[in-house]
């Protein structure tokens, strides 16, 4: 991903992560959160943080942490502009030999590192390192609220008028009562 798709790039090589695992906290600059607020769909983006934990297994790399963030939205219900919080749990696996398991049952996906009790197979790590930066944006957008609703903004449904005519009106005239003579 370059610098036009991804606004963050901050790449880590695999083989910069030591044994121990690798302690990363960081911080988008105004100008990253400027570029990610529309992509995003938001108004604004006055805070986006993330804190990961990089452990390789085998040529695999787990990163666990979480992606925190204040957004700027619209409220659904009174168009009036809001502010969210997001806070996102990231746990995700980066593997370079992602493949399906010749033989295996339909759909059945493995590869080196993938855990036989984990729900989602790893992501592809494609040229030795994973981008944070990219973490980051991906969880952010995942933790945005589609219809934010200011706090106490209630959509009440327009009420219809049932003293006058109602647009099934002619319909019910046309109804007959049931002929009690063909019981």
């Amino acid at each position: 991903m370059d610098k036009t798709t991804n606004p963050w790039p901050v790449p880590v090589a695999v083989d910069s992560i030591p044994d121990s695992g690798l302690h990363v906290e960081l911080e988008a600059p105004a100008a990253v959160r400027a570029a990610l607020a529309p992509v995003a769909g938001l108004h604004s983006l006055p805070e986006l943080k993330a804190v990961f934990d990089l452990k390789r297994r085998g040529k695999a790399v787990h990163v666990g942490g979480t992606v925190e963030a204040r957004v700027g939205q619209t409220c659904v219900v009174t168009l009036e502009p809001i502010e969210n919080r997001i806070c996102e749990d990231v746990d995700v696996t980066f593997s370079p030999e992602f493949q399906a398991k010749a033989g295996g049952a339909e759909g059945d996906v493995h590869s080196v590192g993938h855990l036989a009790d984990e729900t989602d197979p790893p992501e592809p790590l494609v040229g030795g390192t994973v981008d944070l930066g990219a973490v980051a944006a991906e969880f952010l957008v995942l933790g945005i609220d589609p219809y934010p609703r200011k706090d106490g903004a209630e959509f009440a449904a327009p009420r219809a008028d049932l003293a006058g005519e109602h647009p099934f009106a002619a319909l019910a005239a046309l109804k007959k009562p049931p002929d009690a003579s063909q019981s």
